[in-house]
């Protein structure tokens, strides 16, 4: 699940260049941000399944972990913590099985071990407690049917920046 058009494009030119399975690309109706990449990390990063997008100022003392268009809301919660004096590291994880593919050196570059992580996916949070790990936390939607603009379903459903924020916090507290 690509988070801007700058995945998007490196999903599509690996999907033409991998010819041993079946490929899949989940794109969103929604308005995304596209992000420059000359601030942020590249997106050649897909080819990997996950990369760092951004970096706090300091050593990461959370990872937030995002895909798709959930990645913007890491990004906008990374800044809210920064705010706070909380560096946070934001992952764009568009596929967790090229990311399972990668060796073990750059798996733990990305995620390293003992820093938090939270991972935010609006589909169901089963399978993502693997990536969140121990310590970990998923903010996701584990339900279905709510009825109303999709903006305010997500809000009520906890798919918000102060969630994620609120998550991040949390796990930092040891609560």
């Amino acid at each position: 699940r690509p988070a801007d058009a700058n995945e998007t494009v490196e999903a599509w030119k690996l999907a033409l260049e991998r010819m041993d399975g079946p490929t899949a690309m989940c794109l969103t109706r929604q308005g995304l941000p596209i992000y420059d990449r000359t601030q942020m990390g590249s997106a050649q990063g897909v080819r990997r399944g996950a990369y760092v997008l951004t970096e706090g100022a300091e050593s990461p003392a959370v990872v937030l972990i995002g895909t798709g268009s959930e990645v913007s809301l890491c990004v906008e919660a990374a800044a809210v913590l920064a705010e706070q004096g909380v560096s946070a590291r934001v992952v764009s994880m568009p596929c967790v099985e090229l990311f399972d593919e990668q060796e073990g050196a750059y798996r733990a570059e990305v995620l390293p071990a003992g820093v938090p992580r939270v991972v935010v996916e609006a589909g169901v949070s089963f399978g993502w407690h693997r990536i969140a790990g121990a310590g970990g936390a998923v903010v996701g939607i584990d339900r279905f049917g709510a009825s109303a603009p999709g903006p305010v379903v997500a809000d009520k459903l906890g798919m918000n920046v102060g969630n994620v924020v609120q998550t991040a916090l949390g796990l930092l507290s040891g609560q």
